[in-house]
């Protein structure tokens, strides 16, 4: 036991069974005492019970009354609407834990909530483009970046849940500022779904028969439903505008050396480009 909190002694409430809070579900289950799932699509509660994925699930708030530690697993958005009402439903001294894909916006105002509610940031680096509890996978989180961003008022209870619970899912534990966060963020995820989209809009529709691989892989997460990621744009949207300006200078560069013919400048760019993609891939 680490600061008075033992993970398999625990009652565990997730609010959102789709993929992330479905398959964190999973993965917990037969590691602490119990799983209670909330959402609010009735056929996801039945599948969860049905593949005993959770040991309770509801579409009522009121029934994690006596969670000890709750995740918030639905959109940022969604998560945003949900700080605020958690005294109304939780216990006091309930740890407070969200997978939000952006943290500066939702640790400002987990803040906000009364001191006996110990809350801590997180975001899990994994995913799929197909979402719900359908496509929910137990080995979801295996070796998957786990970035934490605690708060000043975060005790070191939260921050023990939270190690144990990314030691028992099997993800890697990352801490950072929720500020560090969404800067590389933007870049790493938020940027290249805008990319992807970009290219699926602009391909003409009968270009498909000629559709191969590349085009496929970098359009993937133009698949993402738009509902997902307009929270993320908005709560990010100051470091995404920067990424996209960034993204947009390399591109002009690209763009003038190929208008001038001059190729030997554009080869330099795109060796440069390998050399970065190597790197960051094989680190």
């Amino acid at each position: 036991m680490e600061d008075g909190f033992r993970l398999a002694d625990s009652k565990i409430g997730i609010i959102g069974l789709g993929l992330m809070g479905g398959s964190l579900a999973m993965v917990l289950k037969g590691k602490c005492a119990a799983i209670h799932g909330i959402d609010s699509h009735l056929p996801t509660l039945q599948l969860a019970l049905a593949t005993q994925t959770v040991d309770f699930a509801s579409s009522d708030f009121s029934s994690l009354s006596e969670v000890d530690v709750l995740i918030l697993a639905t959109p940022v958005d969604i998560i945003l609407d949900i700080i605020p009402t958690l005294p109304s439903f939780i216990k006091q001294n309930c740890i407070v834990i969200d997978l939000g894909s952006t943290k500066k916006s939702i640790v400002e105002s987990m803040n906000q909530l009364p001191e006996n509610f110990n809350v801590i940031g997180a975001h899990p680096i994994c995913g799929k483009e197909k979402l719900g509890f359908e496509n929910a996978d137990e080995n979801l989180y295996q070796n998957a970046p786990f970035v934490i961003t605690p708060l000043e008022r975060t005790t070191e209870k939260a921050k023990s849940a939270i190690k144990q619970i990314v030691s028992a899912i099997g993800a890697n534990l990352i801490e950072m500022t929720a500020e560090e966060h969404d800067q590389i963020l933007a870049f790493t995820s938020h940027l290249p779904f805008l990319l992807s989209s970009v290219l699926a809009h602009t391909t003409p529709q009968e270009f498909a028969s000629l559709i191969g691989p590349g085009f496929r892989s970098t359009s993937r997460l133009a698949g993402t439903p738009s509902h997902m990621m307009m929270g993320i744009l908005k709560s990010n949207r100051e470091n995404v505008l920067k990424a996209i300006h960034s993204f947009r200078k390399s591109l002009d560069e690209i763009e003038s050396n190929l208008r001038n013919e001059n190729y030997l400048e554009l080869e330099k760019i795109l060796n440069q480009s390998q050399s970065s993609y190597l790197e960051v891939v094989n680190r």
